[in-house]
């Protein structure tokens, strides 16, 4: 077991199960995603460019995916809070995970450093 595996093991119930089948969705999305820890978090990384982190809100627990290029992204479900240049959006690992959503947030984050890497 590594460092990256006790950030998800050591979450509880049903946070855990939540953040794992994150994990594997942003994993599954491309070969060239890699998993590493940024930040005390797990942080993904498209051709060794970071875009998007695994976390939890400090006050309510709720998972979520921050965008690290979210203030390019344009869609109503991401929250930009106090951020200049991340934007957030919330699971609420009590329900069904919103899989059209984040497969539409995660293939336009993917889009802008594709574009980025030209």
């Amino acid at each position: 077991m590594n460092n990256l595996d006790n950030f998800y093991l050591n979450k509880e119930e049903p946070n855990r199960s939540c953040l794992l089948a994150l994990r594997k969705i942003i994993l599954d999305l491309n070969c060239d995603i890699m998993e590493t820890k940024k930040y005390g978090m797990p942080c993904f990384c498209y051709k060794n460019k970071m875009f998007c982190y695994l976390w939890t809100d400090k006050h309510t627990e709720e998972p979520y995916i921050l965008f690290v290029d979210g203030n390019l992204l344009d869609y109503p479900q991401l929250e930009k809070g106090t951020r200049s240049r991340m934007k957030i959006l919330r699971i609420d690992s009590n329900q069904d995970l919103p899989l059209k959503t984040i497969h539409t947030l995660l293939d336009a984050a993917i889009n802008l450093h594709k574009k980025s890497l030209r």
